[in-house]
């Protein structure tokens, strides 16, 4: 039985692929003194929009350098969905004499059209392994099994990939015992661990044959990450299933990572424990998460949506703009400027109550409590509650809360007082990809009311040299979303210093 650690490849879904070089330096070193076969260190792929950082690329200096860092085998793995034979000379001519395997991901209902793509890596000389997802969705008919057979001889791994995290102990058993019975193949299995069975379903595996395993260190993987090597290595080296080893190397092989989890968070969490348990995609449910207004009530209950086949749980009466008077508008959003210049800010509002706020983020909402300016309040995911909490339930009675346009893949929770002051936006100018942006929401929001100025506080960006993950994706993704603002000619303008370098600005001083 072989071990396969494939941290890089799987844990680059949390840092964008990018590691940094003491880490990698580091877990080379140490990897190498411990009982595992294989380090898969990444994707190897053509270019795409976007960025992706070097492990999914994979360019030839860095594997060269890990060639040299490193005894052990080296793998890759190949998306079978982005890959045309024609790549693969490219791909996989420059690696030859460097790495010793390649796995190709691939869907079971594309088996079929990936036996061309096996057989060319096969011919360069790589151990091949196929990577079959989605197995707890498996469906062993008899095209299934024929394929299979096709695939005898030619595969030297067949791997049973646990993509959504769902299969149990009696499901791996099953299979184990199918595929011995009906091909030659040597097995593996990659498990996640949504139900917390990456374990007892790994160790299952070995029990009914499993010839390699994966894991990654300190469970980092995508959604709610994998079976940890560190775990792996300690339950086989207490029935003497592996060569001994120094656990000191373990060790200092897992301190960086358990760094990397405390800024990352991977790991199971109800919302991955519902998708596991009915076999949905990771993909959804890791953007959620890390999207701080989501509550894990409302994920859970997208998702539940999602199994029976619904979109959203109510459509809301449309917005329709109150006035044909071009308004001046003031987005506030969750920043420390809003209570750094309260003072400030309500004297300016006081002065014109005809300026309409928008709250993006009712953090700050209590800095306008008294005042009479028309005040709409955007919901997205958990806002409500916050919106509940921020005022002890005595809710303002004119607030009107907006919704983003129906359909909507997250339920959104309105406070009960205001159900019938919530209405959805009829049409959405940004990107739809911005939808579920709170920001995006009350610049829609106040184009529909026919801003004439649209002004903002609140919006501080963030200083420093280290920032969060989820701080670092709000910043690109508002900066993103203020620069298509002004493409469609939208006048912001921020009233405070913003460490957003797109967005102008102006002083609230100047204007009281």
């Amino acid at each position: 039985m072989e071990i396969l650690d494939c941290t890089f490849r799987d844990g680059g879904y949390y840092t964008n692929w990018d590691f940094e070089s003491d880490v990698v330096n580091m877990y080379l070193t140490s990897i190498s003194q411990l009982p595992i076969d294989y380090l898969e260190v990444g994707y190897r792929s053509m270019p795409k929009d976007g960025y992706f950082g070097e492990f999914f690329y994979c360019p030839i200096p860095t594997l060269k350098k890990i060639r040299a860092l490193t005894n052990k085998s080296l793998a890759i793995l190949l998306d079978e969905k982005d890959l045309e034979l024609a790549h693969l000379d490219e791909l996989l001519k420059p690696c030859i004499g460097i790495i010793q395997m390649v796995r190709v991901a691939v869907s079971p209902d594309r088996l079929s059209f990936s036996l061309p793509i096996a057989k060319k890596i096969k011919s360069l000389g790589f151990r091949l392994g196929f990577n079959v997802m989605y197995m707890s969705k498996w469906n062993f008919d008899d095209s299934f099994i024929t394929i299979l057979k096709q695939i005898d001889g030619l595969a030297d791994y067949f791997y049973m990939v646990d993509s959504y995290g769902g299969v149990f102990p009696d499901d791996v058993k099953r299979i184990c015992q199918l595929l011995k019975a009906e091909t030659n193949l040597k097995i593996g299995f990659h498990g996640h661990n949504n139900l917390e069975l990456g374990l007892i379903n790994t160790l299952t595996a070995i029990e009914y044959g499993a010839e390699i395993v994966d894991v990654t260190v300190a469970g980092m993987g995508r959604g709610a990450g994998n079976l940890s090597t560190e775990l792996l290595l300690t339950v086989l080296a207490s029935k003497e299933q592996v060569s001994e080893f120094d656990f000191n190397e373990l060790s200092r092989l897992v301190e960086p990572f358990y760094k990397l989890k405390e800024e990352y968070k991977w790991g199971t969490n109800l919302p991955y424990m519902f998708s596991g348990a009915n076999s949905l995609p990771q993909k959804d449910v890791m953007e959620w998460v890390g999207k701080r207004y989501y509550s894990f009530n409302s994920i859970v209950r997208a998702l539940a949506n999602q199994t029976k086949g619904l979109m959203d749980n109510e459509q809301l009466p449309k917005f329709k703009s109150p006035t044909n008077i071009a308004a001046k508008v003031l987005i506030i959003g969750g920043g420390e400027s809003v209570t750094n210049h309260a003072s400030a800010l309500q004297t300016y509002l006081f002065k014109h109550p005809e300026i309409i706020i928008i709250h993006a983020s009712s953090k700050n909402a209590l800095v306008c409590n008294d005042l009479s300016n028309q005040q709409y309040f955007c919901l997205i995911g958990n806002e409500g509650y916050r919106m509940e909490s921020v005022f002890a339930g005595n809710l303002p009675q004119n607030a009107i809360c907006i919704l983003p346009p129906f359909p909507r893949k997250m339920g959104t929770y309105i406070p009960r007082d205001l159900l019938g002051q919530a209405f959805e936006l009829s049409n959405f100018k940004l990107k739809r990809n911005y939808i579920d942006s709170l920001t995006a929401i009350a610049i829609q929001l106040a184009d529909e009311l026919k801003a004439s100025s649209i002004e903002l506080i609140g919006y501080d960006g963030y200083s420093g040299l280290t920032i969060g993950s989820k701080e670092q994706d709000l910043l690109k993704e508002n900066d993103e979303i203020f620069q298509e603002a002004y493409a469609l000619n939208l006048p912001l303008v921020s009233l405070i210093h913003s460490n957003y370098k797109t967005l102008k600005t102006k002083s609230i001083y100047a204007l009281i």
